[in-house]
């Protein structure tokens, strides 16, 4: 029996707030880069996440131009998904960011965060990975 998520199940479960592990090849000295990240999914575009544009995930991201990003539920019956594919540098906007903020943050939460982090010079970039393999499992399916 197959723990491989159904294509819609493992839509569902990218669309959900997780945070997600994004991992983008460094080098051949170094293993990946692979941090934490906040991003943002809809079913059929591209996967978003902010972070500056002088960061090492943006340099990175524009030196390979793919990446690989892994999200899970901890708390039982664990599951995951994990995607990987080419990424594009991409300018974002004040409302854009802000949204990023109140999906993990809450409405309040959000607001708070961009109010106290401002990006008045558009430090801020996104990185749109699109999903081109997929690997999930939902140990739930088990019987």
């Amino acid at each position: 029996m197959s723990l491989a998520m159904s294509v819609a199940a493992r839509e569902r479960f990218l669309a959900d707030v997780h945070v997600g592990v994004l991992s983008i090849a460094v080098g051949d000295e170094r293993g990946p880069l692979a941090v934490p990240v906040w991003y943002s999914y809809r079913r059929g575009a591209p996967l978003s996440v902010i972070t500056s544009r002088h960061s090492r995930k943006a340099r990175a991201a524009r030196a390979v131009g793919r990446a690989s990003l892994c999200a899970q539920d901890e708390s039982e019956p664990y599951r995951y998904v994990s995607v990987e594919g080419p990424v594009v540098i991409d300018e974002i906007d004040p409302p854009e960011r802000l949204a990023m903020a109140r999906r993990y943050l809450g409405d309040e939460g959000g607001e708070q965060y961009v109010a106290l982090l401002p990006d008045p010079d558009g430090e801020n970039i996104a990185i749109r990975l699109s999903p081109q393999r997929w690997l999930s499992t939902d140990y739930g399916q088990r019987s």
